[in-house]
């Protein structure tokens, strides 16, 4: 269209996507840019939580061949059903109710293109008008930023670092109201590396069935434990309120770019089925991409011949770097971790300013750090706390013991006289 004779263009860009993009990786991605060229020092990842190049912690050759098993069998060429692959759903359900008190069935199993879609699905189903949402603080940002995307409420509850960073339930019933859809859990936490007991998971499922609300719980972690609390799936409290958990090949398996995941409905008493949310999803899944139909195929191989050498070694490295980093990181006076990790792979590390001269926040701290030392942390504001740091620990030993030295040099240089 032309008006004065100029051109005029009816585009532009989406105003809600620019305010709701918080994100890991572009928040890693900006602190990234800080990087000095001319440091011949490798660089120190302690911000993504990906260490499927390291040796340590690269997956087992059993895996790789249940996956390429699946590609010479000519078999997975086409496309896959919208709620996935029998077989692969079959597997999980037989492979998850191990750890529940019910049987899962493949129909209560949707596969999804990684956890990052199964968030995009389950946020979706949920957007209405008027309707919100509590997210922890801290958590995996990807919550928040697709709800807000999508038009529903965020109502933010703490969790307490005083209590191993369990879920402020006093908090909760004040935030939730008749509008309220769902309640997020991390379990193990990503970002806090916690373990839920099996007695606050009760509590937590008992608050959302006074609440009239239902449990979304955030498993990529599961069974990634190596402190002295086991692993509890919130599934088990499927009967006092409805739970859909969220998991993926990415961590256990070590296999992120595999992008496999899926949604577990534990509901025995059929209340999400009754009110629309199964139906909802569905519905979804038919507008989006699944995961590749050769991912699919192997999965049944991949649970079977997942060994339990594969997982001790992975968790006995991972006891290993949580123990250094935690030990490491509190001799440095910047830093203070309240909590040594129990799961996953991440910490969060509390940056103390008052030790340090000419830093404002966490930004500015991860940015010299990277300009400086070569190394990249995420800022804890991505995670929703500010001035705090969050940790990856998933590397090998040598790489950690670097990176903490080079922590230590810039706080020397850098301290408060």
């Amino acid at each position: 269209m032309e008006m004065n004779g100029r051109q005029r263009w009816n585009i532009e860009g989406s105003e809600e996507m620019n305010k709701s993009s918080v994100t890991v990786r572009g928040s890693l991605n900006q602190i990234s840019r800080y990087l000095n060229s001319e440091d011949d020092r490798p660089v120190i990842g302690f911000g993504h939580a990906d260490p499927s190049g390291f040796p340590s912690f690269r997956t087992s050759s059993a895996i790789v061949e249940a996956l390429v098993d699946a590609v010479r069998s000519w078999k997975f060429n086409s496309y896959p059903s919208t709620q996935g692959l029998l077989p692969a759903r079959r597997a999980l359900a037989e492979y998850f109710s191990k750890s529940l008190p019910y049987q899962l069935s493949s129909d209560e199993v949707f596969l999804t293109a990684g956890c990052l879609q199964a968030i995009e699905i389950i946020i979706s189903v949920l957007t209405r008008p008027g309707a919100n949402i509590l997210i922890p603080r801290p958590a995996f940002p990807h919550y928040e930023t697709r709800a807000i995307f999508g038009g529903l409420e965020v109502r933010n509850f703490n969790l307490i670092p005083q209590n191993n960073w369990e879920v402020d339930l006093q908090a909760v019933q004040a935030l939730a109201d008749n509008n309220t859809v769902a309640i997020v859990i991390i379990n193990p936490n990503n970002p806090c590396g916690s373990v839920y007991t099996s007695q606050h998971l009760k509590e937590i499922a008992e608050t959302a069935r006074k609440l009239g609300i239902f449990v979304i719980s955030d498993e990529v972690y599961a069974h990634m434990v190596f402190g002295k609390k086991p692993f509890v799936p919130m599934g088990e409290f499927g009967s006092i309120a409805p739970v859909l958990t969220l998991g993926s090949l990415s961590k256990k398996w070590s296999v992120p770019g595999w992008r496999l995941g899926w949604i577990l409905t534990t509901d025995p008493n059929g209340i999400l089925k009754k009110h629309g949310i199964l139906e909802s999803i569905e519905n979804y899944k038919e507008i989006i991409p699944p995961p590749a139909t050769c991912i699919q195929g192997a999965v049944p191989q991949i649970l079977a011949k997942t060994s339990d050498e594969f997982v001790s070694s992975l968790l006995d490295s991972l006891k290993t770097n949580a123990d250094i980093l935690y030990e490491k990181i509190n001799e440095i006076p910047c830093f203070t971790c309240p909590n040594k990790p129990e799961g996953s792979m991440l910490a969060m590390v509390k940056l103390n300013l008052e030790q340090l001269e000419g830093i404002r926040d966490d930004v500015e701290f991860c940015s010299k750090v990277a300009r400086e030392e070569s190394v990249v942390i995420l800022p804890g504001v991505a995670v929703g706390l500010k001035n705090w740091l969050r940790f990856s620990f998933g590397m090998e030993r040598c790489a950690i013991e670097d990176g903490v030295a080079r922590l230590e040099s810039f706080y020397q240089r850098h301290k408060l006289h």
